[in-house]
């Protein structure tokens, strides 16, 4: 069984900047991609960025050169340096980890930017 634990989220001004964090418990397989998605109101989930086990690394356009995903497999864990925030980044984020095309998801932690 598979856990995976956020924390991070929270209530910023327009121009700030957020971390979250993502621990992962469980069975986990060396290789694995782990990842941030958010999802609006009204809006579907969508790819924020994502990371191999390896360190490759994947962007959303819309947050490329604000956001940077970074991960420690000592500690099977994923984090997500938001700057610059804008209104628009308001969601809700979930944290995901993809072990051999088997989606595991975090509860969802809230970012709310405000303008």
């Amino acid at each position: 069984q598979v856990q995976l634990v956020e924390s991070g989220g929270g209530l910023v001004q327009a121009g700030g900047s957020l971390r979250l964090s993502c621990a992962a418990s469980g069975s986990i397989f060396s290789y694995n991609i782990m990842g941030w998605y958010r999802q609006a109101p009204g809006k579907q989930r969508e790819l924020v960025a994502h990371i191999t086990s390896g360190g490759s690394t994947n962007y959303a356009g819309s947050v490329k050169d604000r956001f940077t995903i970074s991960r420690d497999n000592a500690k099977n864990t994923v984090y997500l340096q938001m700057n610059s925030l804008k209104p628009e980044d308001t969601a809700v984020y979930y944290c995901n980890l993809l072990i051999r095309n088997y989606n595991y998801w975090g509860q969802g932690t809230q970012v709310t930017v405000s303008s």
